[in-house]
């Protein structure tokens, strides 16, 4: 990996200054303490001046945009706030940001109602941003969602990205062929896409209306209960002699891994061609999901190489030309004259992905070297000290 998009879900480290504890899930990316970005700019520049190893990227979170200028985040925001929203939002994209994400089945904005949404969203297209969606549902009522996410695109008249698309839960398995078909549709006359990762486990904050004993829920972190992070939440209870709700609430806030999707499901999606590769990795978990460390390189080994899902070639564009172009990187994303020099050579032979739900900070087989504009930041297993890494502003 050479470049990272952040700011995902409705959650990024600016525009804001918290007050007090990050909310969920704000909380997934830091500490209050963290959150000390009053502008995009700030923020920008905070990255450039850490020198990051990887290139760096960012869209301005919806649920950031609401802790900054609403006093509770539990309903719908007044027309007021929307206007501070919108100002926010617009100095933060002349100031390159790429565009506007949400995150629609958190607390913290499920009470934003669609047009809260697309007063936002409208922003985006008097500078060429894209809107990304962690959409309201991904269970039964995932048609609606995702119509609701089109509907914002096709108003605001800006492109549209599902963000990590799945049928979660038990009930919903196999519903990908309908969900893609309607994507296929949209896809006809407005501008949409998806990305995913291969994985058929997702990972969040600990959410008690996810909490069921129809799949595995696995606990990354509990601040409450420290001590019951890479447990699951089964065992967690039993350990306890609670039920499972209630050992969830002694949990909070928490982080999970929910292994709440079907294979085949997880298949269609990763293969379907308007489809990108993304981990939606959280650095932040003590014990996080093994997508963090392994996304990529499981797509070339097992999906590509192994599965024969799609040949190289495509599982390298689902991971570079696609996203670079999808996010307007210019000169990012394929090798070519003029381009910058951000190149990964691995063995297609030999490439595995190690990371696993028990040991998931681990480094995959088979990358040879890793190249950022031009240096080597990685060779053999060593990591270098050249963090050529900058900060990528919209064009």
């Amino acid at each position: 990996m050479t470049t990272v998009i952040v700011g995902n879900c409705g959650i990024s480290a600016s525009p804001t200054v918290l007050a007090g504890d990050p909310p969920d899930p704000m909380n997934l990316l830091g500490n209050q303490e963290d959150f000390k970005y009053p502008t995009f700019k700030a923020y920008a520049e905070a990255v450039a001046e850490a020198k990051p190893a990887v290139n760096v990227a960012a869209l301005v979170g919806h649920t950031t945009l609401r802790n900054q200028v609403m006093d509770d985040l539990q309903r719908t925001a007044t027309d007021e706030e929307i206007a501070k929203m919108q100002s926010n939002l617009d100095l933060a994209m002349e100031q390159g940001a790429l565009g506007l994400s949400s995150g629609l089945a958190y607390a913290s904005a499920k009470q934003a109602n669609a047009n809260e949404v697309m007063q936002l969203a409208k922003v985006l297209s008097n500078h060429g941003g894209i809107y990304t969606t962690h959409m309201r549902t991904e269970f039964e009522e995932i048609l609606s969602a995702m119509e609701e996410a089109f509907e914002t695109g096709q108003y605001a008249k800006v492109p549209v990205v599902i963000s990590h698309l799945k049928c979660a839960g038990a009930g919903n398995w196999g519903r990908t062929k309908e969900v893609l078909d309607l994507m296929d549709k949209t896809a006809k006359h407005q501008d949409v896409s998806c990305d995913c990762y291969p994985y058929s486990a997702s990972s969040s904050t600990l959410d008690l209306k996810q909490v069921t004993d129809d799949f595995d829920i696995f606990i990354t972190w509990s601040k409450a209960l420290p001590e019951h992070a890479g447990k699951t939440l089964k065992a967690i209870a039993d350990d306890m002699n609670l039920p499972l709700m209630e050992a969830a609430k002694a949990l909070q806030p928490a982080g999970a891994v929910y292994h709440c999707m079907d294979e085949d499901d997880v298949k269609r999606v990763l293969k379907y061609k308007l489809t990108m590769v993304g981990s939606d990795g959280l650095p932040n978990d003590p014990h996080p999901h093994p997508r963090l460390w392994g996304t990529f390189p499981k797509v070339l080994g097992h999906y590509c190489r192994d599965e024969k899902l799609f040949d190289l070639p495509e599982a390298i564009h689902k991971m570079t030309g696609m996203s670079a172009e999808r996010y307007n990187l210019s000169g990012r994303g394929e090798i070519k004259c003029g381009a910058f020099a951000d190149l990964v050579l691995f063995d297609p032979k030999s490439i595995k992905d190690t990371a696993t739900f028990e040991n998931p900070i681990s480094v995959a087989d088979g990358i040879i070297s890793v190249f950022v504009n031009g240096q080597l930041t990685y060779q053999k297993g060593e990591v270098k000290n050249n963090r050529s890494g900058v900060f990528i502003y919209r064009k």
